[in-house]
This record gives structure tokens, sequence and C-alpha cells, in this order.
């Protein structure tokens, strides 16, 4: 069980990015596990906001192309979304009191990280490495396999 980031998403659709190759080949052997693994709603919004915006991302797409990208992921009989339970809270304040220099944008990595926790994910496929201040994680760079 793992949850892929959104940083390796945006990878794999942009054909134009030096990730890209790694990115979507790691992404389709994904598709074709049984393995489960995992993705949030907010790391799905993050990617439609990234890729589609002129500032951020190099070669935008519209919200359609976007759109069916998430949706060629959703349609892997092995992906499951994470949500928070009854429990989030409790583990929210767990984690915020063992990693206390989480603030600004470390807060969404943080919401991430304590969805993992929540539901028994350990591992976490990234290039994102302020994920490492969460010592109950293990990171993988799926570009230094």
């Amino acid at each position: 069980m793992f949850l892929i980031d959104t940083n390796i998403l945006l990878y794999a659709a942009d054909k134009t990015a030096p990730e890209h190759t790694v990115c979507r080949k790691f992404i389709l052997d994904c598709r074709k596990r049984a393995e489960p693994w995992y993705l949030t709603w907010g790391i799905i919004y993050e990617f439609l906001r990234v890729s589609t915006h002129r500032r951020v991302f190099h070669n935008p797409l519209n919200i359609s192309q976007a759109w069916t990208f998430v949706q060629s992921l959703l349609a892997s009989p092995s992906l499951d979304i994470l949500i928070e339970t009854e429990r989030h809270w409790k583990i929210a304040e767990e984690v915020f009191k063992s990693t206390p220099l989480i603030s600004g944008n470390l807060v969404f990595d943080g919401r991430t990280a304590i969805l993992m926790k929540e539901h028994g994910i350990k591992r976490i496929y990234t290039r994102d490495t302020d994920f490492h201040r969460f010592p109950f994680l293990e990171i993988i760079d799926p570009l230094q396999r």
C-alpha cells in the first residue's frame, strides 16, 4: 500500500518534463497492479490547480484535459481515495504535537501525512523532500529507484 504525491502526477502529465517518461511509466505500472494504491482529494485538486495554471505549469492543460487524466487514474481498480474518518482530529493532534514545525505551505503536506497515518499507509512516492519531516513515513523518489 502506498500513496502517490501530486508532483509525480504532474510529471506524468507533462510530456515536456525531463521526469515525464519515468513518472508516466510508474503511474501506468501502478494502474496495472493488484496492490492497493492511494490518492487524496487534496492531491487531485492540487494536480488540477497546478496542471491548468499558466504561470506554474510549463505547458498548462485545460480543465478538460486535466480531468481526463484524473479520470484515467480513478478508473484503476486498485486505486482508492483516502478520506478523513472520525479519528482524524486525534491523529492530526498527535502529528502536530510530534512535528511542531508544521506551518504555512507544510500544512497541506501535513494533511496528506495525517491521512496516511490514519489509514495505516507508510509509503509515499514523491519528489517533495518536506515529507522527510514526518518520521512515520517511508519516502521513495521514483526517479531514484
